[in-house]
């Protein structure tokens, strides 16, 4: 894994969460993926557990709800690359409504593990929301 398919990956993740589309989120992971919402979590393990999760299809511990259309959007970015781990940082903001009010937005942190293929094999997300103006 390199800082520009580390980059590329990520672009697909926001993809990915944008759309909900199963291929799209599938295919972002290994098969035998271990999936933490959550750093303190058991991790969700299996791709297709993950794309369950995702979807608001399961009822493992610790899982997000699947967010309405137009009501959310990140950005995140590598700042770490070694081997096949990843360090990457960005922000999701959340609306009230599409084109409304910013609602609340987060800062995250991501720390990853990727196989051969550069489908992620390990995830844990990490993130704090950001103080209201």
């Amino acid at each position: 894994m390199d800082h520009d398919s580390a980059q590329v990956w990520l672009d697909a993740y926001v993809e990915a969460w944008r759309t909900y589309d199963p291929q799209r989120i599938r295919a972002l992971f290994a098969e035998d993926v271990a999936y933490r919402y959550h750093s303190y979590d058991e991790p969700v393990v299996g791709a297709d557990a993950v794309v369950a999760s995702w979807l608001g299809d399961s009822d493992a511990q610790g899982v997000s709800s699947r967010d309405a259309p137009g009501t959310y959007d990140g950005s995140y970015a590598p700042v770490a690359v070694d081997g096949d781990t990843v360090v990457a940082r960005g922000s999701s903001t959340y609306w009230r409504e599409p084109g409304g009010p910013i609602d609340r937005v987060y800062d995250n942190c991501f720390l990853m593990r990727f196989d051969d293929a550069g489908r992620c094999r390990e995830f844990t997300e990490f993130y704090v929301r950001r103080p209201s103006d």
